[in-house]
């Protein structure tokens, strides 16, 4: 019997506890029942004096029995009964707006997660700072991946000079943008990765006409057609995989980037066209440029990298991804502008056909080369050496000596694939550089110098 009281109790507690966490700080929910509970004690004193009048004025009749009982008029002392009122009000405020928190959020909230865990959530990266990643490929999916967990408030900046596979055929076929690289951002900031997104990354095996082709690339190719803006297509499949963020193309032009390439043993140098010819050449890259030059950059684009409290570049392709956003002269001189904090994601491992035997202050030296300018405050590098690496592919190693630029080095390495990065390995370490920067994280402890 004892022990059935103290389960009953232990539950009861649990379960007030649990109703507390509403007023935990963060959530946002404390100020709207502060002006519930004033309403109602408005309320409650505009009642209680049509009572005190009825009590007062009408003759004897069965009326005043009942209002004595329904105010505990039995009860002497008033301050007894103020508590008793006081509490079962407070008490059916809370359940009632928790009660219809649940009932309009239930079909935002995701399966596994309370409310009150989703509503916190929600806030903490509603007030996450405002971050631009800029990139491509597997590099900045896996890094949007990491950063969503922190802040809502993240742009993600893809190239669109893509040509080859899937995005290639829509390319030359329907003559939209590539949508290769802005499906794999769109997935990374989904907000159900396990399973939507899955859908969205499917890739067909077989089928004439689809073989090869992804359901993502495919749907994007439909909602461009529907809408008739690429945009808008982007921003529509934005909403139904629930991003946290947004994913924007540098430029809306139909672009292609070309690369110079000294070809081993061989003093003449050749040009090849197209991002996914320039690693197939097997040379060293010169240089790099887009055909038509000087595209414009998009206009929310570039809103995006102004507003920023955080821009990122990279990780992701040195030439293909990197430079070919970077190449986008107002791209370029909206970074210089901002007043963010500007980092650089050095690449774990080299690329083949594209970076052979490159040192951190190797990327560094191309994109100072392909901008004219320095563009970073601060440069995140990899430390940690120790995994095996597919034939051909290298570690890129920050060079001891004369530095021109800061650097900070981590554990930043995916312990399956160790030629990419970690995504919540580089988010933690970014985020915490940038909060020593900007103020504590709260509820966070700072990471210790490297």
């Amino acid at each position: 019997m004892n022990s059935r009281k103290s389960k009953k109790i232990r539950r009861f507690i649990q379960t007030a506890l649990l109703k507390l966490r509403w007023l935990v700080p963060g959530i946002g929910v404390k100020r709207w029942i502060l002006v519930i509970i004033i309403g109602t004690t408005m309320l409650g004193v505009g009642l209680a004096f049509t009572l005190l009048d009825i009590y007062r004025t009408v003759p004897d009749s069965w009326l005043l029995p009942v209002i004595k009982i329904i105010s505990l008029q039995f009860i002497q002392a008033r301050l007894i009964r103020a508590l008793i009122f006081g509490t079962l009000g407070l008490a059916l405020i809370v359940a009632g707006i928790t009660g219809l928190n649940r009932s309009l959020l239930r079909p935002f909230l995701r399966p596994g997660k309370n409310i009150i865990d989703t509503m916190a959530e929600y806030r903490r990266k509603e007030k996450g700072p405002r971050i631009v990643v800029i990139g491509g490929g597997t590099g900045l999916a896996s890094i949007l991946r990491g950063l969503k967990e922190y802040s809502r408030n993240i742009t993600a900046v893809v190239t669109v000079a893509d040509d080859g596979g899937s995005s290639g055929e829509i390319r030359k076929s329907v003559g939209i943008l590539p949508p290769g690289d802005i499906r794999n951002c769109l997935a990374a900031l989904s907000n159900d990765e396990e399973l939507l997104s899955q859908i969205f990354q499917y890739r067909f095996a077989s089928g004439a006409g689809l073989n090869g082709h992804s359901l993502g690339n495919l749907l994007i190719t439909a909602l461009t057609e529907i809408t008739g803006s690429f945009e808008e297509a982007v921003a529509e499949t934005g909403r139904v995989l629930a991003v946290q963020g947004k994913v924007l193309p540098s430029t809306l032009k139909n672009i292609n980037l070309v690369a110079e390439v000294a070809l081993p043993d061989k003093k003449v140098n050749v040009n090849v066209r197209g991002e996914s010819e320039i690693g197939k050449v097997g040379g060293k890259v010169l240089r790099v440029w887009l055909d038509p030059a000087n595209p414009t950059t998009f206009p929310p684009t570039l809103q995006a990298i102004l507003a920023a409290d955080l821009i990122i570049v990279g990780p992701g392709s040195l030439y293909t991804s990197v430079i070919a956003n970077l190449l986008v002269p107002d791209l370029v001189d909206a970074i210089k502008a901002s007043r963010a904090y500007k980092f650089y994601i050095c690449n774990v491992a080299t690329q083949r056909g594209e970076t052979d035997g490159y040192s951190c202050e190797d990327h560094l030296k191309s994109i100072e080369k392909h901008t004219g300018t320095r563009l970073f405050d601060l440069v995140v590098a990899n430390n940690r050496f120790d995994g095996r690496l597919p034939e051909g592919v290298d570690w890129v190693k920050v060079k001891q000596g004369d530095r021109h630029y800061q650097f900070y080095q981590s554990d930043l390495v995916d312990n399956e694939n160790p030629w990419r990065h970690d995504s919540g390995k580089i988010a933690r370490v970014v985020l915490d550089l940038y909060m020593e920067r900007t103020g504590p994280l709260s509820g966070r402890e700072p990471i210790s110098s490297i």
